[in-house]
C-alpha cells in the first residue's frame, strides 16, 4: 500500500515545503492523507454525479416538497427493521404511513397531496418517525434533517415540527465582500439583552446589530444556532443539525437577522459542531435506527470519554453526506457566510487531546495517534465550501498547532482560513492571576503574542467566551473585582484599583488586536468590561438567569465608565480600519524592555508604543522607525474620555532624525506616560492610505 500513496502527487506541496522545511520528513503522512482526499472526491465524482449534487442531499432527505405539493420523505436507518411516519397529520397512527426499504439503509414514503391540492402535512405541525428495531422495540424519533424542533412548555424532550411557511424570508440583500481584516464579535443570540430571560432573533436584529456595527467589528460568529437541548450546554450538545433553535424564534426570524447584518456590510458565521452530537436518543442523533452506531462510530471509539458525547464516524458515506449537505444548507438556506468549527483539535486525534500538552515536537501531530478520516473530512469540508463559494471563511479551533491546518488543500494543508490562538487569552488569564504589575514579562508577553505558524493566518483575542463562563471571570473582572458594582461612576474620583483595571483592560485589547493575529475575535459585553460571569439556568443555580444575559443597558448612562471602555474599543476597530494591521504582514517589534516595561513595533505603517509601568512615564524616550518623516497620535489609550488621564497633546507631531535605532535606520524622541498605549502615524505617508 506504500507504493500507492508513492504516486500521489500534492499539486502545490513544494509552497508547503518552502515555508517550513522540516515538512519533508513527513511527506508520506501528507501523501497519504492528500490521496485518502482525491480518493474521496473521485468516488463522489463517481457515485454521486459530485460534490454539488451530493451535499444538497437535504433536498432529497427528510421532508421535501414537490412542485405539485407531493411530498418524498428519506432517512437513512440502516439497522432499522421498519419505519413509519406519525403526527398531527394522521391523528398519530402509528402504522398508517410505512416507509419503504431501498437498498444501503435507505427508506422512503411519498405523500400524494390532499383533494385540495395542498399538502399532506402542514407546516408547523408535529412528526414523528416511529422505528421498529430487529429486538421487537418501538422507538420514537426525530429525523436527522428536521428543520425546526421545539420544547412544549414544561416538556423536556423536543417536538419535530414540519417547517414549510407559504411566505418564507427572502433574502433581499447580497453577501458582503470577505473583508481582509477581520474583526469578530462573538455573539450568542439568547443572553444579548440586559433582562433576565431568552432574548430572541428579532432583538438581536434591533438592538444589537447596529451596536456591532457602530463598533466597527464586521463579523459576527453566532454560537448556539444548531438546536440544542439543553441550553447549559452553550450550543455544544446539538440535537438536531438542520434546526435553528426555536428558543430565540422562528427560522425566517434569524434569515432577517442575517440579511439585516448583510446590509450593514457584516458578515456572519455560524458555530458549527461537527466534532460530536449530543447523546440524546428521543430528539438527537443517538440511536436514531435504535443501534449503537448509525452515524456514529460504535463504543468505546464512538463517545468522547470528557464531553459525554458521541463521535461521529467520518469515514461512512452516509455520514459525509448529512455533515457536508449540513454546511451548505446553513451557507444556502441562510446565507451564513462561513464557519468557525467547534473542537477541530478532539477531531484530529485519536486521543481527542485529552491529557496532551502538546509541546510543539512535529512527531505529535503524525503518526498513529491521528485520526485520518477526520483530517480528511475537514480536508473534503474546506474544499467544497471553498469551491462553492470563494469568499468563505472558516475557523479552525484547534489548541494543538497541527502544521498546516491554515494552508490550502492543494498544498496538503487542511484548508482553513485561520485558527484560533488560543494560547493568548490563557496567558493574560496567567499574568493576572499571578503577577504583580511589576513583574510582568515583556520579552514573554510579546513571544506569546508572535509565537505562530508563519503563513498561517491566526484569531487573536484577549478573551472569549470560554474565560467568561462560571468559574472563571472576563479580564475585566479580574482586574477591577468587586469595585465595578460601587465604583464605574466618572462623576466620581477613580479608585487605584478602577484606574489601574480601565488603563490594562485597553492596553491589553491593544497589544492583542495589533500584535496577535490577522484577525481579532471579542465575545458579546467584553468590549465594555461586562461584569460577572457567564452561567445559564441550571439546577445548581436555581434555573437564574441572573448571569445569562448582557448588560447593555449599563452603556446607556453616560457616567458610567463602561461606555469610556466602548468608546476606546470602537475607535481601535475604527483605527484598524484605516491602517490595516491586521491585514499586514507580522509586526516588527523593536522594543521590549523589561525595566521599562515598554514595547514598541511597526505593524501596517503605524507605530504601537506601549508603557506598561505602573508609574513611570517615559519623557524624551527614543523608538525606532523605518520611515522617516512627521508622526501624530492616531490613539491616544490616556484620552479622558476613554477613562484616561489626558497627559498627551494631541497636536504635538514627532520628527524622525536619521539616526540608527534598534535595527531601524531612524528614530524620534517621544514622552509615553505610564499604563499608556499610543498609535502613531506617519504623516507623510498618509495618503497611501
Amino acid at each position: 500500500m506504500a507504493d500507492t500513496w508513492d504516486n500521489v502527487t500534492i499539486p502545490e506541496f513544494n509552497s508547503l515545503l518552502q515555508m517550513d522545511p522540516y515538512l519533508k520528513q513527513y511527506e508520506k503522512d501528507f501523501r497519504r492523507r492528500y490521496g485518502l482526499f482525491e480518493k474521496r472526491l473521485f468516488l463522489l465524482e463517481e457515485a454521486e454525479g459530485g460534490f454539488d449534487q451530493f451535499t444538497r442531499s437535504y433536498r432529497t432527505f427528510g421532508v421535501n416538497r414537490m412542485a405539485d405539493n407531493r411530498l418524498v420523505l428519506r432517512e437513512w436507518a440502516p439497522a432499522a427493521e421498519a419505519l413509519f411516519l406519525t403526527g398531527d397529520f394522521n391523528g398519530w397512527d402509528n402504522f398508517s404511513h410505512p416507509y419503504e426499504k431501498k437498498e444501503f439503509g435507505k427508506w422512503e414514503l411519498c405523500l400524494p397531496p390532499k383533494h385540495d391540492k395542498s399538502p399532506a402535512i402542514e407546516h408547523n405541525t408535529k412528526l414523528k418517525v416511529v422505528v421498529h428495531t430487529k429486538k421487537g422495540e418501538r422507538l420514537y424519533r426525530i429525523s436527522p434533517w428536521a428543520k425546526y424542533a421545539i420544547q412544549t412548555e414544561k416538556q423536556v424532550i423536543y417536538d419535530w415540527v414540519h417547517w414549510d411557511p407559504p411566505q418564507p424570508y427572502l433574502h433581499i440583500h447580497p453577501r458582503p465582500k470577505k473583508p481582509q481584516s477581520l474583526r469578530i464579535y462573538e455573539s450568542h443570540v439568547g443572553i444579548a439583552s440586559p433582562d433576565p430571560k431568552v432574548a430572541s432573533y428579532t432583538n438581536f436584529t434591533t438592538n444589537v446589530l447596529p451596536r456591532i456595527k457602530d463598533l466597527g467589528y464586521n463579523c459576527i460568529q453566532l454560537m448556539a444556532v444548531m438546536e440544542h437541548a439543553y441550553y447549559a450546554s452553550f450550543g455544544y450538545q446539538v440535537t438536531s443539525f438542520f434546526a435553528a433553535s426555536s428558543r430565540y424564534g422562528t427560522p425566517e426570524e434569524l434569515k432577517q437577522l442575517i440579511d439585516t447584518a448583510h446590509s450593514l456590510d457584516i458578515v456572519v458565521l455560524l458555530d458549527v459542531v461537527h466534532s460530536h452530537a449530543s447523546q440524546n436518543t428521543e430528539d438527537g442523533l443517538n440511536s436514531f435506527d435504535g443501534s449503537d452506531s448509525c452515524f456514529f462510530h460504535s463504543p468505546p471509539r464512538g463517545e468522547h470519554a470528557l464531553w459525554g458525547s458521541r463521535l461521529f464516524n467520518y469515514s461512512s458515506w452516509e455520514v459525509l453526506r448529512f455533515l457536508l449537505s449540513n454546511l451548505r444548507w446553513w451557507m444556502e438556506e441562510y446565507r451564513f457566510d462561513g464557519f468557525r468549527f467547534d473542537g477541530v483539535t478532539s477531531m484530529m486525534y485519536h486521543h481527542h487531546g485529552i491529557g496532551s500538552m502538546f509541546s510543539g515536537d512535529y512527531s505529535e501531530y503524525f503518526g498513529l495517534q491521528v485520526d485520518e478520516d477526520s483530517l480528511v473530512y475537514l480536508m473534503t469540508a474546506n474544499h467544497v465550501l471553498h469551491t462553492l463559494y470563494p469568499d468563505c471563511i472558516t475557523i479552525a479551533e484547534d489548541v494543538s498547532g497541527m502544521p498546516a491546518v491554515c494552508r490550502s488543500v492543494a498544498e496538503g494543508g487542511l484548508g482553513f482560513d485561520y485558527r484560533l490562538a488560543m494560547a493568548i487569552p490563557d496567558k493574560w488569564i496567567q499574568i493576572l492571576k499571578e503577577l504583580a504589575d511589576e513583574a510582568w514579562d515583556m520579552g514573554n508577553i510579546v513571544y506569546t503574542l508572535t509565537n505562530r505558524r508563519y503563513g498561517e493566518n491566526c484569531i487573536a483575542y484577549a478573551e472569549s467566551h470560554d474565560q467568561s463562563l462560571v468559574g472563571d471571570k472576563s479580564l475585566a473582572f479580574w482586574l477591577m473585582d468587586k469595585e465595578m458594582y460601587t465604583n464605574m461612576s466618572s462623576l466620581i474620583p477613580m479608585t487605584p484599583v478602577i484606574d489601574r483595571g480601565i488603563q490594562l483592560h485597553k492596553m491589553i485589547r491593544l497589544l492583542t488586536h495589533a500584535l496577535g493575529g490577522e484577525g481579532y475575535l471579542n465575545f458579546m459585553g467584553n468590549e465594555f468590561g461586562h461584569p460577572e460571569w457567564l452561567d445559564f439556568p441550571r439546577k445548581g443555580n436555581n434555573e437564574s438567569y441572573h448571569y445569562a444575559r448582557r448588560q447593555y443597558n449599563l452603556l446607556d448612562t453616560d457616567h458610567l465608565r463602561y461606555r469610556q471602555l466602548y468608546d476606546f474599543d470602537r475607535d481601535m476597530n475604527r483605527t484598524e480600519d484605516k491602517y490595516g494591521w491586521l491585514a499586514a504582514p507580522p509586526a516588527f517589534v523593536s522594543a521590549k524592555h523589561e525595566g521599562d516595561k515598554v514595547i514598541v513595533f511597526e505593524r501596517g505603517n503605524v507605530l504601537f508604543l506601549l508603557n506598561f509601568h505602573p508609574t513611570r512615564s517615559q519623557t524624551n524616550y527614543r523608538v525606532a522607525v523605518a520611515s522617516p518623516g512627521k508622526y501624530t497620535i492616531k490613539l491616544d489609550s490616556d484620552e479622558v474620555q476613554y477613562g484616561g488621564h489626558g497627559r498627551l497633546d494631541h497636536n504635538t507631531e514627532f520628527f524622525t532624525e536619521p539616526q540608527p535605532f534598534n535595527e531601524r535606520d531612524n528614530s524620534m524622541l517621544v514622552y509615553i506616560p505610564c499604563r499608556t498605549a499610543l498609535i502613531l502615524g506617519n504623516d507623510d505617508t498618509e495618503s497611501c492610505y
